[in-house]
């Protein structure tokens, strides 16, 4: 059974960092794009930032760009969300996602689309105070 299980949600001041973290089990972790997405009370799922299975190329939300910085450590199969100088607009519950296994059906959207993505973590929280 495919499993994404985040961690590393809290509450920050502003300027605050924090670390994210998703742990993948029960498929080919190394050969999947993965998502961070975030999703504020009364708003939708927001594509924060995505990287790519055998590149590692990143892409980013223009919001966060410059301040968080996604990775992955295929042999730990878990990716990353480094969230640095945080700001109370970036408080949401955070998710992580998997194209697992891709999709042609799903290629039509793009790496921070949540349409490109058929599996979810169960999400950590981030608040962000003033």
């Amino acid at each position: 059974q495919v499993q994404l299980v985040e961690s590393g949600g809290g509450s920050v001041q502003t300027g605050g960092s924090l670390r994210l973290s998703c742990t993948a089990s029960g498929y080919t972790y190394s050969s999947n794009s993965m998502g961070w997405f975030r999703q504020a009370p009364g708003k939708e799922r927001e594509g924060v930032a995505a990287i790519t299975s055998l590149l590692g190329t990143t892409y980013y939300t223009a919001s966060v760009k410059g301040r968080f910085t996604i990775s992955r450590d295929n042999a730990k199969s878990t990716v990353y969300l480094q969230m640095n100088n945080l700001k109370p607009e970036d408080t949401a519950m955070y998710y992580c996602a998997a194209d697992s296994p891709p999709s042609g059906g799903r290629l039509s959207y793009t790496l921070l689309a949540p349409g490109r993505y058929n599996v979810w973590g169960q999400g950590t929280q981030v608040t962000v105070s003033s």
